[in-house]
């Protein structure tokens, strides 16, 4: 591997480990594993009915999210991080696609933590 890339990909280890370290404990209750804290955004309207990738039909009235690489199925509390508020929430679907973010809420998960737009969030596993 050229010293470029292995430098780059320590770089990337080093952000990811001072990320991780910098979480608020404060929002996840004792005994809770704070997963991630970054941006989040939402999506409903236009994929109303249309499949997620695991296969379900997306229903943006529903508190679900799409995530990465969590399993289908996990269920993770989501704290908006400016207005202190949480909902559970079970993923079903892969993204967000933009590369700043964490995590893609239904409208019915970002209107219950608040969410207008994109803000920040803390995922905590449920």
């Amino acid at each position: 591997m050229p010293l470029w890339m292995r430098t780059r990909a320590a770089s990337a280890a080093t952000a990811l480990g001072l990320m991780m370290a910098s979480l608020t404990p404060a929002l996840a209750s004792e005994g809770e594993r704070v997963v991630q804290r970054g941006k989040a955004s939402w999506y409903g309207a236009f994929h109303e009915g249309r499949r997620t990738a695991s296969g379900e039909i997306f229903n943006q009235n529903a508190l679900t999210a799409a995530h990465r690489s969590l399993p289908f199925g996990t269920r993770v509390r989501v704290t908006n991080h400016q207005t202190g508020r949480s909902t559970v929430v079970r993923v079903n679907d892969r993204g967000p696609f933009k590369a700043n973010r964490i995590l893609d809420l239904s409208r019915a998960a970002a209107q219950a933590i608040g969410l207008k737009g994109v803000g920040l969030v803390v995922i905590v596993l449920a």
